[in-house]
Formats: structure tokens, C-alpha cells, sequence
């Protein structure tokens, strides 16, 4: 079998300077001469590939955007589910995207492959589209695939910041499409089963909730200049609605998570699922009328820009919904992370009689006020299978993640990202002093100086960032009590990628 031809990554070191101006001259002279390539049909690969895939009544025919992450789930996920067919293909990675066209030929299964998203939106015979792409592509793509007519998967968090959240659900709402969030914690039965034990009152009043994300994020390293950007990629596409920067750290695939333009640190990336549990199980349906957050990036130097030492406190009236982030280990080289009562990625439900450790998507432990297991809950169901169900039904409401769901999860992160992003940095004393007599907050922020003691962070030295008390209108969602935090809500965008007022 003939293999797709795959353009082939720069051979020049990835170590060379450039200067910003030659470096967007190159840039945007190889974009164009790509696309246009591309869209001329001179690629490689086989033309039986590119050949327009055939309508079908009774298949779901899907299209996967970006899949070299978590979009490889949504590609074998979805190929389980009874009645869907995969039939596009789409990554502004020129080798992703030729070595999946290949393994699904090799399966016998003919996809149509694209690098622009918007040549893939002109096919009439795609049905849905699936977003797995880096977080400043979600909602734009979401929008887009909703005024072309196609029901929407799109992944955690739906957005880069708040504004585009709620944009793609307007986008939604009035093209009458079927918007599914990735968080899959919602279709598992165990999951479902045990927030109603909590709702119903079992254990009485809650508390708090604290979601967990203690999870090992090594540095990225540090470079001295502009990266090259390998040849098959094409970087306008990849950038869309981020500006279109000079790459400033070593990988630009996956470490994209850890700067501002692109990711939104572990609070967006891991964190969502567990801020979306903790919500869920408060019943919350708005944002929060107080946030703020204190943290940093410590214990290396490196280009990442985002925290990796975090804590957010979301001040609902029910009950505060706290969140902590930990990316160094337990101590100075160790293997292990950090447990907050036997999790280190999970959400903990404290109530008047007892608490609820969720450790994964699936299963909850209920224990009491003495640490006895008193129950469990376990079970699992896919996703995927209920989205499809609720597009072949035309009736959102059988969606267990709508996307108003993951909008307002998603800008939980975000406007807990926004305090931290506008702090200061503070002495120990200074922030305790902010905090005094809040006693969640000061044992959230007493735990989190241990652990960094523990990594040989000494925080009198290296000062964390404490970020100001922003207070939210829900009905608007924007700050009442700080201008420039409102300012962060959005972002500017560059053309032709660009997040629309009025959708």
C-alpha cells in the first residue's frame, strides 16, 4: 500500500535565532504557500482519500477536529458507537493529519482530509463535528460548525475565556444545534448517582466543596529566541484566534497548556473536569458572586506563563467551592504527589454529616465524620453514546453535558485565572493578613506553604501572587468592582479568526 507523502519537519536546529520580523516573514510565506498547496489539491496523498464521502440516512457522519491529543478518543469513542461513521478528518498538522487518513485506510474506512476547518464546514455531508484542537480553538470552532448546520462535541474547557463560552452557547441556542461538553464525569451513572445522595440531603448540609488537581507538571525548559516552526505546520491555521506570536518554548504541541494565549494552566486543562463535579454537586447554574485566587509559578524557571501552584476560592452562598492546583511533587524530587484525604485528583464534599471522596470520573466514597466508608457509588456509560443519542432525537435536553454546562465550568477557571492574573506579589504575612479569619482559606493556604517548603520553595523569598477579590453580576457576567478584570473576560482577535459578537 502506498503511504501518504508527509511534508518533513525543517531539518535547520530548533536552537536558531530569529529575529521577530524575519521570523513572521517566514511564517507567513510557507502558511500561504501550504494552504494554497492544499487547497489546489497537490498533496500526495491518495486521491481516493479526498474523494467527497457519500450521504447516508440512517449514519451519524462525523468530522474530528484536531486529534493529536485527546481528539484520538473522539475518533476511536465515536467509532464504537452503533450507526457513526467517520468520515473527515481535520489538523493544521500536515504529518498528524497524513498518518490518520492512512490508519483509516488501512481499516478500509475512506475519510476526507483537510488542514483548513473551514473547508471542512463547506461539506454538506458531514453531520457532526468533533473539537479536540488547543483551548483557543474551541468556541471559535464551535461557533463556526453551528452556522454551518453541524451538531457539535467539543472539549474541556469550551473556551479560552469567558466571552467565547457564551458565545458558543448563543451559537447553539439559535441554530437549534446539539452541543455536547467533554466532561464525561456527567453520563457515568455512578457519578450522576451519587450527586443526587448528596442533593438529597443524606448527609446533611454542605459545607464546602474542594476540588483537586495534584498533578506532576515537570518544567518545559527555557530558550533563548524564536523556535522554528516545523514545516507541516501550517501556523496561521494552528495560531486561529491567538495572536500569531514568535514561538517562544521548545514543544509547540501540547506545552501550548501552559501559556496564557493559549492554554489556561491546569485550572483549564485537568482542573475543569473536577471544578465541573464541584459545581454540579452545589447545583450551582451561574457564576460565582466572589472569586480570588493566590499562587504561582514555582520552583523552576522556565517559559511557561500559567501557575502551577494554585489555590481559587469561589464564594457561593450555598457553600464556597474551593480549588487547589499542585504541579511539583510531594517533595524536592519525589515521585508521589500530594493525597488530600486519599485523592490527588478529585473533588472532597464535606457536609454536616460526613464527606464524599471523588477520586476518578466514575466512583464516589461516602465516609463519616470519623473516616468510616459508609457507602459507594460506581458505573460507568459513554458519552459519546448519549450525545449521539440526543442528535439522532433532535432534543438537547437528553444531553447530560450541554454546552451551557461547559460554559459556565469552563469560566469558573477562567475568572479564577483572571484574579490570579491581575495579583500582586505578597509576603506570607501580607496574604494572611488578606485572609484572616477566613478559615477555609487559611488551611488551604497553610497546606499549600507546607508543600512548598517540602519542594524548597522558600515563599518569603520566592513570593506567590495573591489576586484581588473580584465580585461577579451573574445575570451579565461581568466584575461590578474592577475595570481591568472586565477587560480580561475577552481577548483581541485576529482576522479572519474571529469570536463574533452577534453569532
Amino acid at each position: 500500500m502506498k503511504k501518504p507523502a508527509v511534508l518533513k519537519s525543517s531539518t535547520r536546529p530548533t536552537s536558531k535565532k530569529l529575529s521577530n520580523r524575519d521570523f513572521m516573514k517566514k511564517v507567513t510565506r510557507r502558511s500561504f504557500m501550504k494552504t494554497a498547496a492544499w487547497a489546489a489539491g497537490v498533496t500526495a496523498l491518495p486521491a481516493r482519500v479526498w474523494a467527497q464521502a457519500p450521504g447516508s440516512n440512517s449514519d451519524i457522519r462525523v468530522a474530528v477536529v484536531g486529534f493529536n491529543g485527546r481528539g484520538k478518543d473522539h475518533i476511536s469513542g465515536l467509532s464504537a458507537v452503533k450507526g457513526v461513521r467517520l468520515v473527515g478528518l481535520c489538523d493544521a498538522d500536515q504529518k498528524v493529519l497524513a498518518a490518520e487518513v492512512q490508519k483509516q485506510e488501512q481499516k478500509q474506512n475512506v475519510v476526507q482530509g483537510y488542514t483548513d476547518i473551514r473547508r471542512m464546514l463547506d461539506n454538506k455531508d458531514i453531520d457532526v463535528v468533533t473539537i479536540g484542537t488547543p483551548n483557543h480553538w474551541h468556541a471559535l470552532g464551535t461557533i463556526w460548525a453551528c452556522q454551518a448546520g453541524k451538531d457539535v462535541y467539543v472539549e474541556k474547557p469550551v473556551s479560552h475565556n469567558v466571552f467565547e463560552g457564551r458565545k458558543a452557547v448563543e451559537a447553539a441556542r439559535k441554530y437549534n444545534r446539539i452541543v455536547q461538553t467533554g466532561t464525561q464525569s456527567r453520563s457515568n451513572p455512578g457519578m450522576r448517582e451519587a450527586v443526587e445522595f448528596i442533593q438529597q440531603g443524606n448527609l446533611g448540609k454542605i459545607l464546602w466543596v474542594r476540588g483537586l488537581c495534584y498533578k506532576r507538571r515537570a518544567s518545559i525548559g527555557k530558550v533563548d529566541g524564536p523556535q522554528q516552526i516545523p514545516q507541516n505546520i501550517d501556523y496561521d491555521l494552528w495560531c486561529g484566534p491567538s495572536p500569531m506570536v514568535p514561538l517562544m518554548r521548545k514543544n509547540l504541541h501540547y506545552d501550548w497548556h501552559w501559556v496564557w494565549e493559549t492554554g489556561n494552566g491546569d485550572l483549564g486543562n485537568q482542573g475543569i473536569h473536577q471544578m465541573d463535579i464541584g459545581r454540579w454537586i452545589l447545583g450551582e447554574d451561574a457564576l460565582s458572586p466572589e472569586v480570588f485566587s493566590v499562587g504561582g509559578r514555582l520552583g523552576y524557571v522556565d517559559d511557561g506563563t500559567t501557575p502551577n501552584t494554585q489555590i481559587v476560592f469561589h464564594n457561593y452562598k450555598k457553600a464556597p467551592l474551593i480549588f487547589e492546583v499542585r504541579g511539583l511533587p510531594a517533595r524536592t524530587d519525589a515521585k508521589e504527589m500530594d493525597k488530600y484525604r486519599g485523592a490527588s485528583v478529585g473533588v472532597v464534599v464535606q457536609c454536616e454529616g460526613g464527606y464524599v471522596s471523588i477520586p476518578t470520573y466514575n466512583s464516589a466514597t461516602v465516609y463519616d465524620n470519623d473516616g468510616k466508608e459508609t457507602r459507594k457509588f460506581n458505573g460507568t456509560a459513554s458519552h459519546y453514546e448519549n450525545f449521539i443519542t440526543a442528535v439522532r432525537e433532535r432534543k438537547r435536553e437528553l444531553l447530560t453535558a450541554d454546552i451551557l454546562e461547559g460554559h459556565l465550568s469552563s469560566a469558573l477557571c477562567h475568572t479564577g485565572n483572571i484574579s490570579y492574573r491581575l495579583g500582586k506579589k505578597a509576603s506570607p504575612e501580607a496574604i494572611r493578613e488578606q485572609i484572616k479569619g477566613d478559615k477555609l482559606a487559611e488551611e488551604s493556604f497553610g497546606r499549600m506553604a507546607e508543600h512548598l517548603a517540602a519542594n524548597d520553595v522558600d515563599i518569603s523569598k520566592e513570593m506567590v501572587t495573591l489576586g484581588p477579590v473580584l465580585r461577579m453580576d451573574a445575570a451579565s457576567e461581568k466584575f461590578t468592582n474592577n475595570r481591568e478584570a472586565n477587560t480580561q473576560l475577552t481577548r483581541e482577535y485576529r482576522k479572519p479568526y474571529v469570536v463574533p459578537d452577534k453569532v
